[in-house]
């Protein structure tokens, strides 16, 4: 949910837009910082009371440049550009252009969000319903060799089951 309403944020564009005060005096009035209410009443001026709606956007590579690409032919500002385009954090366009300057159109592609994997994806089992007529010979000797160690594994763990159990009846029947 927004910090502010829909409505509360109307009422402080439509007393800036009186022009009888400026923004500090307004935001001080309203209780928000100056740049906000200048940035809702850009936003206002731009698209109307969508301007002031709470919108969840993402913006492909194309789009980021196209925008760039706008506000440096027109020589806009940060916030001009963010009115124009109806984007919301007018942080975004910093960001945007330092990555397009740094690694070109590629870096402004949407990124995966979270923390990056740190362990490597699995390895793929080889495939078990493969006949056997259709395996190598290295295969089937592979296959051969951990089939026998897991059953030597398990050997030994039935066996070590079995003198837990043993010792756990001595104990018992000497008491």
């Amino acid at each position: 949910m927004s910090k502010h309403s829909e409505a509360f944020k109307r009422s402080v564009v439509e007393f800036y837009q009186t022009g009888e005060r400026g923004a500090r005096e307004v935001g001080r009035h309203f209780g928000v910082d100056h740049a906000t209410v200048r940035k809702w009443a850009a936003s206002y001026a731009a698209h109307g009371p969508l301007g002031l709606a709470k919108k969840f956007s993402h913006y492909d590579a194309a789009f980021k440049l196209s925008v760039l690409q706008r506000m440096w032919e027109d020589g806009l500002s940060y916030r001009q550009t963010a009115a124009l385009f109806d984007i919301r954090n007018k942080s975004s366009l910093v960001d945007w252009e330092r990555r397009y300057k740094t690694g070109g159109i590629d870096a402004l592609s949407p990124r995966r969000k979270g923390r990056p994997r740190s362990m490597p994806e699995p390895q793929k089992q080889p495939d078990a319903s493969r006949s056997d007529d259709k395996k190598s010979r290295e295969e089937l000797l592979a296959e051969l060799t951990y089939l026998r160690m897991e059953n030597a594994y398990l050997k030994k763990l039935d066996a070590l089951t079995l003198e837990q159990a043993a010792l756990k009846k001595r104990k018992s029947s000497k008491r």
